[in-house]
């Protein structure tokens, strides 16, 4: 098998640099299109280009991939740019997209035929699941549906989250003392680690696969309560987990998901975004590591940066703030 070329539009951030290190690690060669402002993995071709910038392509105005990997969140006009520039000169593009395109109240159990929102390719940016969307029939009306692979993804986490949701809990046990901990403790979740979704999403494309795929871990790959045991052994912490009802945390005004990241209490909005049908994915290859894999590279990771955990500057932070956690365990 001769060696693959990849083109990936970002690759210094999360997803994309997740998607980079694989591709170096199977042999393939990287090209990397970004804005420079953080460093790519060594062994890339880095290019440099603002693609909501006027002649902001203009370094890929030569050359040829095999595959396309997009991670853009913004305009989807930017999309639309991209893959009309590359659409002559690529086999295949991949769009990370989101299960956000979906029409809410998503059903739980959804998969890939859920409905799915109104949005444009020809737009500005707007917000965040009409981008996806948009992003998504931009790449598939240059590219054509057969040669456009649309990787609809749930939460992501492991190394080089620039979110913040597996981050923030990590440092805050780390931290110690009493840990707001928001039950039940049995809550499934589904996630996906980054480094699963690259590898998959690499094979998907290698194989020529096209159209939607939700790509998630199966529901109940962890639970509230693993993921936050995983942490404090992890993390080799001495705090103590308090496990609070659901109907106790919202009392209290503490906003799920946003102040307490990945948790949403039991309901239709949780059996939603954790009970995802996600058979198609695993019947195409999806294979999810066990969670303790993920804390721990995360973990690794953040201990080893010099400058604090990344961000994004378009996101607001999230997590609790200490007073508000102290107010709602109370004395101890």
């Amino acid at each position: 098998m001769s060696t693959r070329t990849l083109l990936i539009l970002g690759g210094t951030g999360f997803v994309g640099r997740a998607a980079a290190e694989e591709a170096l690690a199977r042999g393939w060669h990287v090209t990397v299109l970004n804005r420079g402002r953080a460093a790519p993995p060594p062994g890339v071709r880095a290019l440099r280009g603002d693609r909501t910038a006027d002649g902001g392509l203009a370094a890929l105005a030569e050359g040829e991939w095999d595959h396309v990997l997009d991670t853009w969140s913004d305009a989807p006009v930017a999309v639309r740019d991209a893959a009309r520039l590359l659409a002559g000169r690529a086999r295949h593009y991949t769009y990370i997209s989101s299960r956000s395109v979906y029409a809410f109240p998503m059903a739980a159990g959804a998969a890939e035929d859920a409905p799915v929102i109104d949005a444009s390719p020809d737009a500005e940016a707007t917000e965040y699941a009409a981008d996806k969307r948009g992003g998504e029939l931009a790449a598939t009306a240059e590219f054509g549906a057969d040669r456009t692979l649309l990787v609809r993804c749930g939460i992501i986490l492991g190394p080089y989250e620039d979110v913040g949701r597996l981050p923030w809990w990590l440092t805050r046990i780390a931290r110690g003392g009493r840990v707001l901990a928001p039950g039940p403790r049995d809550l499934p979740l589904q996630y996906v680690d980054a480094r699963d979704l690259a590898a998959w999403a690499l094979d998907a494309a290698d194989a020529g696969l096209s159209g939607p795929y939700d790509l998630v871990s199966p529901p109940g790959h962890t639970t509230m309560g693993r993921l936050l045991d995983t942490c404090v052994r992890v993390t080799g912490s001495t705090a103590r987990l308090c496990w609070t009802d659901p109907e106790t945390v919202l009392a209290a005004g503490v906003i799920p998901w946003t102040q307490l990241p990945v948790w949403l209490p039991p309901g239709e909005v949780h059996d939603a975004l954790h009970g995802s049908d996600v058979g198609k994915a695993l019947a195409a290859g999806l294979r999810c590591r066990p969670v303790t894999e993920t804390v721990e590279a995360t973990w690794a990771w953040l201990t080893g940066l010099p400058d604090g955990v990344p961000g994004r500057p378009e996101r607001s932070p999230v997590g609790l703030d200490p007073e508000t956690e102290a107010r709602v365990l109370g004395p101890a």
